[in-house]
């Protein structure tokens, strides 16, 4: 039995899917971050870096969405839910680097830009660039990533697809139409089709 620590909203819901594309037994345990739950001694030994999403398997905690996600595929390989040549894996992983390396961050700096800056200023001029940095990050999954087919990997369905779903459902709150971009629009509403994708959201 694997167990998810999770918060609405966050790239804990890409682990989400993919654990249901997988039929993966497992547990979903909330961390509450209104509350603070984040930064207790209860969680920090679980994830000392006070975030989610962590994954406890039975060889330990893993953290980070591209190592959760890389597991989950190749712990239940029969789900096919990642490449099985080097290549192909390594493709996914660079798309997943970009994700959290770069689009994550420039996310991050709408609403968490005090962890930049401690000047409300300089926030709010961070906070300004994040609908052109986002636009930016996005123009390059539609023209880069999407352009071989339905999923990002082309004809394969994969991890890296409920990845892109997730982080593109926060496009709304940084002030991007996702309907500037029509194939990530079309991914997302593929994606809305699965039933995995729709037992994770419930």
């Amino acid at each position: 039995m694997l167990t998810l620590y999770y918060t609405p909203g966050t790239c804990a819901l890409a682990v989400r899917i993919a654990l249901e594309e997988a039929a993966a037994p497992h547990q979903l345990v909330r961390v509450d971050f209104a509350a603070g739950q984040q930064r207790t001694p209860e969680y920090l030994a679980i994830n000392p870096k006070g975030r989610v999403p962590a994954l406890v398997t039975p060889q330990g905690t893993l953290t980070e969405t591209p190592a959760l996600l890389a597991y989950v595929a190749q712990a239940f390989p029969q789900a096919g839910l990642a490449p099985a040549d080097p290549y192909g894996f390594a493709r996914m992983q660079e798309f997943h680097s970009y994700l959290a390396s770069t689009v994550h961050v420039a996310h991050a700096h709408r609403p968490r830009a005090s962890r930049w800056a401690d000047e409300p200023e300089a926030q709010a001029a961070m906070q300004r660039k994040v609908p052109q940095n986002m636009t930016d990050c996005f123009q390059l999954i539609e023209t880069h990533y999407l352009s071989e087919g339905p999923w990002v990997l082309g004809d394969q369905y994969s991890v890296a697809d409920g990845y892109l779903f997730t982080v593109a459902s926060w496009l709304k709150s940084d002030g991007v139409d996702i309907a500037l971009f029509p194939k990530v629009h079309a991914h997302t509403q593929r994606m809305l089709q699965r039933p995995a994708v729709q037992r994770a959201l419930a």
